[in-house]
Order: structure tokens, then C-alpha cells, then sequence
């Protein structure tokens, strides 16, 4: 490790940023999964509701930069086509 001040302080920083990171993107995991286990019970109503939520933590991680913001609307396109499918 660095042995300067400024150095010191842009290791501390990237730190909390991996940790931050690595929080919203296990949330995302999470949330994506609810979804996709709501489809495998082909409950529409279920997958609608935790899509909601799946949608608003995609959108934020995306706003934030953690994801690309083309891979969050990706994400949110592909479950909302599952739902679609289901509910046909």
C-alpha cells in the first residue's frame, strides 16, 4: 500500500465504495429473484408486486452508477416480458 496521504485516503474511499456497491448489488440479486420465484409459482399478481420493487432498486442502482443503466432496463424489459407471458 501507498505510503502518501492522498494515496491513503483513495484507498479508504474505494473501501466504502466496494462495500456500497456490493450491498446494492446483493439487494438487486435479491430482488430479481423474488420475481423470478413469483414466475415459477405462475402467481401474476405476486410477480407484478415484487416487480415494482425490482424495478425501483434497479432504476436507483442504475442512477447511481453501480449498473449500466442499458442493463437495468434490460433487466426490468426481460422480467416484465416473463409477466407479460404468464399472464397471456
Amino acid at each position: 500500500m501507498a505510503n502518501h496521504t492522498s494515496a491513503l485516503k483513495r484507498h479508504r474511499q474505494s473501501l466504502k465504495r466496494q462495500a456500497r456497491n456490493k450491498a446494492v448489488k446483493t439487494r438487486i440479486k435479491n430482488v430479481v429473484k423474488a420475481v423470478r420465484q413469483a414466475l415459477a409459482e405462475k402467481s401474476a399478481e405476486k410477480a407484478t408486486a415484487a416487480l415494482v420493487t425490482a424495478s425501483s432498486v434497479l432504476d436507483k442502482a442504475a442512477s447511481k452508477k453501480v449498473i449500466h443503466w442499458k442493463k437495468a432496463g434490460r433487466c426490468i424489459a426481460r422480467l416484465q416480458g416473463a409477466i407479460n407471458k404468464l399472464s397471456a
